[in-house]
């Protein structure tokens, strides 16, 4: 191939270091920001936690529409336009509406980058108005108050007792041989977190007792079988089963020995649980009347009974970790109709950052000197930190307030008011990009009298009704979960009964999409909501 020469016109999209950090920060939760600023805490000496009140920097919601000037910082960079955006300089337009843009699940690594980070600036390290403190109205985190919340939460972690904890301490007061307590001890500790012992009996024995040894092997086998015995006697009942059937015989033996329950139930019940557990999955009381060879009422009791049952016995004693959703934006009705709702952001995962003064004076006295290059630019990958951060919460706070406008009908009504909205609404009222929109409504919540939710909740596609306007997904997932919370148990309304409602009310929804609503929702079929 000949070797030759061409010229090509390309567009692209450069990121600078500042611009690739306000992206990351917008898509970032709440915990995630929080781990994010220690983290530039612990690396930027010009960054430091601001622990008395400041005046807030003069960079705020009204100035989000203003272009940066000199050496300030631009705009939020999602927002930013894709001409003039390279390294040496890039323009400051809050509104991004360019193809160019990546996409929400396009690493950076497909963007062009830098071999070291430049924050720019032009060569200044006089303190500016914007390196005061913000975020004044948040409490500092790790300081008063903090120490008995954390206290209280350790203490809930260690009160929480495991099962093998309970177990242990029920069979303290059995009096058992040494090698029984032993077996018991190792059975405890084989069982898993529902309270079954899944591996059989012989192999555990196997697995101590070594190869060829038949005489350890027996002697084993029978500790175990005397300490599965005791373990079955032990609360929860239930625990020790090899599967569910034997778990549900047990706590039926358990009944039958308190006397509390019609004895021709239980028997019924007993043979069921001799049965194809799929059969009483199904509620198929045609078959399991014929296979226990007992009346349909009784069969229906029986299956009553067993519903009634702890199909998990260590279900109680499960180690659930508690999430608390720590609210993003603040919604609070406000006059006297209640019609009208005030929108804020939380002031207490705002963090309260402000550059070092004293380190800043002193790199300002010193300049020229070695090493003073790389202490600027620390010093202004600060100030960009801090401007970015603001600029995050500015966004979130202008894409709430455009959120709550929309949807006031929701926070005054329900979900059954909810209005059709997607991302492209709130994107071109706000003259955003829609990408932003996606990243602003992603692990960020709003507290609102109807309770905390996700913002991304309140955006749903509209189905088509006879007046030619559209009814919300999330309005149509309401009435059906009202539809079925109305509904009679003994004959409960199928995906098509559902339908048809749907369409009584105005609203066109397919059979199909009724079924996909409803599984969103949990609720079990028809056959499985059916009472006994």
């Amino acid at each position: 191939m000949k070797p030759g020469l061409s010229l090509r016109v390309s567009q692209h999209l450069a990121l600078t270091p500042q611009l690739q950090q306000s992206i990351r920060l917008l898509q970032l939760s709440t915990l995630e920001l929080g781990q994010e600023v220690e983290q530039m805490l612990d690396d930027n000496p010009f960054l430091e936690r601001a622990s008395e009140e400041a005046e807030r920097e003069a960079f705020g919601l009204p100035q989000a529409d203003t272009p940066a000037q000199g050496d300030e910082a631009p705009d939020f960079a999602m927002d930013m336009g894709a001409a003039g955006a390279s390294a040496a300089g890039v323009s400051s337009q809050n509104d991004l509406k360019s193809s160019t843009e990546p996409s929400d699940s396009a690493p950076a690594d497909t963007v062009d980058a830098f071999d070291a980070p430049d924050w720019g600036g032009d060569g200044s390290t006089d303190l500016a108005p914007d390196d005061s403190e913000w975020g004044g109205d948040a409490p500092a985190r790790g300081q008063q108050g903090d120490g008995d919340a954390q206290a209280e939460a350790a203490d809930l972690a260690h009160g929480h007792e495991s099962l093998t904890a309970f177990l242990h301490r029920q069979a303290l007061a059995l009096r058992l041989s040494e090698l029984d307590r032993a077996a018991l001890h190792f059975l405890i500790e084989s069982l898993n977190d529902d309270g079954y012992l899944e591996e059989p009996l012989t192999e555990l024995a196997a697995g101590l007792a070594g190869e060829g040894n038949a005489e350890e092997l027996e002697a084993l086998l029978h500790h175990f079988t005397v300490a599965l015995h005791l373990l079955h006697s032990l609360e929860p009942t239930g625990v020790g089963a090899r599967d569910l059937a034997q778990c549900l015989t047990l706590q039926l033996h358990a009944l039958q020995r308190e006397g509390e329950v019609d004895a021709d139930t239980l028997h019924t019940a007993l043979r069921i649980c001799q049965q194809p557990l799929d059969m009483l999955a199904r509620r198929d009381v045609r078959r399991l009347t014929q296979a226990c060879g007992a009346s349909e009422e009784r069969t229906r009791a029986a299956m009553a009974l067993i519903a009634r049952l702890e199909p998990r016995p260590g279900r109680r004693f499960a180690h659930v970790e508690r999430n608390a959703i720590v609210p993003d934006v603040l919604v609070r009705r406000v006059g006297r109709s209640g019609q009208q709702f005030s929108v804020q952001l939380n002031p207490d995962v705002m963090p309260r950052l402000r550059v070092h003064d004293i380190y800043a004076g002193a790199l300002r006295g010193h300049r020229g000197e070695d090493g003073h290059q790389a202490l600027q630019q620390r010093l202004q990958e600060a100030r960009w930190f801090i401007k970015n951060i603001q600029q995050r919460f500015d966004t979130i706070l202008r894409v709430s307030r455009a959120i709550v406008e929309r949807q006031k009908n929701f926070f005054i009504h329900g979900e059954l008011a909810m209005r059709p909205l997607v991302l492209r609404d709130i994107a071109d009222e706000l003259g955003l990009h829609e990408s932003t929109i996606s990243r602003v409504t992603t692990a960020k919540y709003m507290a609102t009298p109807q309770g905390t939710y996700e913002l991304k909740y309140f955006f749903g596609s509209g189905l088509g009704t006879d007046t030619g306007g559209n009814a919300s997904s999330t309005a149509v997932r309401a009435l059906i979960k009202q539809f079925i919370a109305a509904e009679n148990p003994a004959k409960p309304l199928s995906d098509g009964q559902l339908a048809d409602m749907l369409k009584e009310q105005g609203i066109e929804c397919a059979r199909r999409t009724v079924a996909k609503y409803r599984e969103g929702l949990k609720i079990p079929t028809v056959t499985l909501r059916k009472t006994l």
